[in-house]
């Protein structure tokens, strides 16, 4: 071997000799300092609890418009997606058919006018000839009943005719409220059905007003309890990136109801002044408060241990020796638990069971 080769070998034996040997140190110093990092202390700090649920953008209010007359759609208005106004034109239904009607009812009606007139003329001749005692009972009778017949048929007829042109009105579908058009699920020349009432009948659109929306959610029943009405919440949303919406709870369903396998209760958000940037039919994170406490005694939740009993328990260092308290709970969050009594601030605990430390080498 050369003398530079030579050289170069015994340089690198003395560096992998280095490293070999730093290993060799380095660990019984992190075997022999596990315990004392597997320690935590109690503090006093604010906590703030809340839960993260997702959710669905909905409208707070929207309505489906649908005919009050059946008929084959003549002119659609409107699309997906407009802004209405109240009184706004929405669809036209085809007339014919009740123009049809409307003729033949005024002409039931100069019909029914001829004949009240002429049961009118002679039931006033009979009147005279009856206080003249001319005629008998049974003629005056028989002609008073025909012209009140007459007038009856007349009334039928007018009414006939009021009931067609209330149904030509409603031909012309006006917009109910104030809002945007989020779906029109019929097309020109569909015949529709009227709707007798709320269950029936075709609907023409939906319509609803989006500066308000809803967020429907599903809350574990656990956390149900401590949710109440008016709570304020906090919405994020990919749409809005890096900001945050401000919204409330405004319903708490009081039955339990099963989504996904899991039993929680139906909870409802509202927006009140809704971001542009929102729309229906989006998934949001909700972040809901659920509990508060100021300088409160705490440790990491990864100290509190279940015990027998379901009870909950910490280990507090005492030297070399531990003592395993009872502890009540207050509120928690994923890094820090409240403990309202069993622990006193500056008290060394475990964060690991005795049993389970690393052993020093």
């Amino acid at each position: 071997m050369n003398k530079p080769a030579l050289i170069f070998a015994l340089a690198a034996l003395a560096v992998g000799g280095w490293f070999f040997s730093r290993g060799r140190v380095a660990a019984p110093e992190a075997k022999g300092s596990a315990g004392e990092e597997l320690v935590a202390t109690v503090e006093k700090r604010d906590i703030e609890s809340s839960i993260d649920v997702s959710g669905e953008v909905t409208p707070a209010y929207q309505l489906e418009v649908k005919p009050e007359v059946g008929g084959k759609l003549k002119i659609l208005h409107v699309v997906a997606g407009q802004t209405v106004k109240q009184g706004d034109l929405l669809v036209e239904i085809d007339d014919s058919d009740l123009l049809t009607e409307k003729a033949s009812a005024l002409t039931e009606i100069e019909g029914a006018k001829l004949s009240m007139e002429r049961a009118k003329k002679n039931f006033e001749r009979a009147r005279e000839l009856f206080e003249q005692k001319l005629v008998s009972r049974e003629v005056f009778d028989n002609l008073t009943a025909e012209f009140e017949l007459g007038k009856n048929g007349l009334v039928k007829t007018e009414r006939k005719l009021q009931i067609v042109e209330d149904r030509l009105q409603k031909t012309k579908v006006l917009c109910p409220t104030d809002g945007t058009v989020l779906t029109v699920p019929v097309v020109r020349g569909q015949v529709v059905i009227g709707a007798a009432s709320v269950n029936n009948g075709t609907t023409l659109m939906t319509i609803a007003n989006l500066s308000m929306l809803r967020i429907e959610l599903h809350i574990n029943q656990v956390d149900k309890a401590r949710l109440s009405l008016e709570k304020a919440v906090q919405i994020r949303a990919e749409a809005l990136k890096d900001e945050t919406l401000e919204a409330h709870i405004a319903f708490i369903a009081p039955i339990a109801t099963t989504k996904n396998n899991v039993k929680g209760f139906q909870v409802q958000a509202l927006i009140e002044k809704a971001d542009p940037r929102l729309s229906p039919g989006m998934t949001v994170m909700l972040n809901i408060p659920i509990g508060h406490a100021e300088d409160a005694v705490s440790v990491p939740v990864g100290a509190v241990f279940k015990s027998a009993g379901n009870k909950r328990v910490v280990y507090v260092k005492n030297g070399d020796a531990t003592e395993k308290r009872e502890v009540k709970i207050g509120v928690t969050n994923i890094d820090h638990a409240q403990i309202l009594n069993g622990v006193k601030e500056g008290e060394q605990i475990l964060l690991v069971e005795p049993g389970k430390l690393p052993k020093r080498s």
